[in-house]
């Protein structure tokens, strides 16, 4: 590939410099702004890394208030059941500085959370975040570095709340469709599709 850069300074004479406002507007904590939001938000994406695995973004969502503000300088973030797969832990092992994105439905802007992470399993803080009687099985526990608004632009190009532009679900493949694509296994796609729904709803927490 050519047209390639390779340094901030390039980047610079391409972009220009960082307005005033957008490096003030960066906090050390979380205030009263920040609690609202993560208060509010029902979904959020996670991005972790390492050496051995490279970079990984992963969505985590419940109910609004699901993200926990311990104090004005942490976070726990519950980790509910999934696929086993555990890549935001492994690479948090290893290199603990992560990125979260939170979003609330409707809302254009976003708010941005980096810092260092660790994994909890303290039966208290895991107790405060039981759904229906059951545990998550740990907790990303997050200590806040910077913490700032993000500006509604990428939300308004995207058009993402915008109930006409939801796409019909129909004009992707299935989900079982896709697996039997991917993984093979002689997978029965129209028997996975029947009872997919039933499965989430049995295994959420």
């Amino acid at each position: 590939m050519s047209h390639i850069l390779k340094t901030e300074a390039d980047l610079r004479a391409l972009y220009g410099e960082k307005s005033p406002r957008a490096e003030k507007k960066v906090l050390g904590h979380l205030d009263k702004h920040c609690r609202s939001f993560i208060a509010r938000s029902p979904f959020l994406t996670l991005a972790t890394s390492s050496s051995a695995h490279g970079a990984d973004c992963s969505p985590k969502g419940d109910a609004p208030g699901f993200v926990r503000v311990l104090d004005d300088q942490h976070l726990a973030i519950p980790d509910r059941p999934g696929n086993n797969r555990i890549d935001s832990p492994v690479n948090i092992l290893e290199n603990p500085q992560v990125g979260v994105l939170f979003i609330i439905p409707g809302v254009k802007e976003t708010l941005r959370v980096n810092g260092e992470a660790v994994i909890s399993v303290d039966p208290e803080l895991l107790e405060t975040m039981a759904v229906n009687g059951k545990l998550p099985r740990s907790a990303i526990v997050i200590t806040v570095r910077e913490a700032y608004i993000h500006c509604a632009k990428s939300l308004m190009r995207s058009d993402l709340w915008n109930p006409e532009k939801h796409l019909d679900r129909k004009e992707l493949a299935s989900m079982g469709q896709i697996l039997a694509d991917h993984i093979g296994d002689n997978l029965d796609a129209e028997a996975y599709d029947a009872t997919m729904d039933s499965r989430y709803q049995a295994t959420l927490y």
